[in-house]
């Protein structure tokens, strides 16, 4: 299944802790349906010192988020959307907006 969400795009949590906060995708886990968004779902880890490179401690942390519970940020309203899909009179498949229409995709 194409992915509705990608790395590098703008989205907003839409339940759970977080709920109405924005941030930058870093990584999708398509496999897992998950994606770590930057500043969103902190989670505390207690890590051991590694050597002189990685001081011990708790570490603060982004944690995987669902895929459902995130939204895609139209650039043009600045709201959330939901995505859908359209292929172009070239050939490429392409995100769409279902509210505006308007392709996501650069």
């Amino acid at each position: 299944m194409a992915a509705k969400i990608k790395k590098g795009d703008k989205v907003q949590v839409l339940t759970g802790r977080d709920k109405g906060k924005r941030g930058e995708v870093l990584r999708v886990f398509p496999e897992e349906n998950r994606a770590l968004v930057q500043g969103i779902h902190i989670a505390k880890r207690h890590q051991k010192p590694a050597g002189m490179a990685q001081p011990g401690g708790i570490i603060q942390k982004e944690a995987p988020i669902d895929l459902s519970n995130l939204a895609l940020i139209d650039p043009k309203s600045d709201k959330p959307v939901r995505v859908g899909f359209k292929v172009l009179e070239d050939g490429r498949k392409v995100r769409v907006s279902k509210a505006s229409g308007e392709v996501l995709d650069a």
